[in-house]
């Protein structure tokens, strides 16, 4: 699928494995989120645009690159995507931080927002959506519309495992937007978790049950 990355390097996938294990305990879950999402951060934000600048260095006065235009903003899906956030800011420690609330209907798995903070301007930034799972899909697409209502264009969606339906759907509702995975699981069981899946990562990365 054309604007979907889906990642095959060692560590990411070393790391979602530990993530899997039942006995990992909240700090070291918690960690391995940060850590994932940094590694596919470096990656997902390869295409960032850069303007020359001048600095002076020991030796002499030089133009060298840095990022340009408005800061990047981090959006989580709250709350389980609020895990991933600072992996994303150990690389860019000056993006503004936004979030979406959502919660899930029990019976119909359909999202609903409750919360949408975005910075400004929005319109000219380049957004990164977090949420480790992907699983019906119906949370990413409802984030996403929400980013566009509000003016936002340049979106970057990232999910360290996703489920082949929930891919499918966000990648249908928004084709325009690059899609990062750390690892594509099996399917949905029917009550819509991802199998095999991690379990509930709001419940693993805050310790609560």
């Amino acid at each position: 699928m054309e604007n979907v990355t889906i990642f095959n390097h060692p560590l990411i996938q070393h790391k979602i494995s530990l993530l899997r294990d039942r006995r990992t305990g909240t700090n070291e879950f918690r960690s391995l989120i940060e850590e994932i999402a940094m590694l596919m951060g470096y990656e997902a934000l390869r295409d960032l645009p850069l303007e020359d600048v001048e600095v002076e260095t020991p030796i002499e006065t030089c133009m060298t690159p840095m990022i340009a235009g408005k800061k990047l903003a981090i959006v989580p899906i709250l709350r389980a995507g609020l895990g991933m956030v600072n992996g994303i800011l150990a690389l860019v420690p000056s993006a503004k931080v936004g979030h979406i609330g959502l919660y899930r209907d029990e019976v119909t798995h359909e999202p609903h927002e409750y919360y949408c903070k975005l910075p400004t301007p929005i319109e000219q930034r380049t957004i990164v959506v977090t949420d480790p799972m992907l699983a019906t899909g119906g949370s990413g697409v409802s984030a996403v519309d929400f980013i566009k209502q509000h003016g936002g264009r340049n979106i970057k969606f990232m999910s360290i495992i996703a489920a082949p339906e929930g891919l499918k759907r966000l990648h249908e509702a928004h084709p325009d937007i690059q899609i990062y995975v750390g690892h594509l699981d099996r399917c949905l069981n029917e009550n819509a978790y991802i199998c095999p899946g991690l379990g509930d990562a709001g419940d693993r990365i805050f310790g609560t049950k």
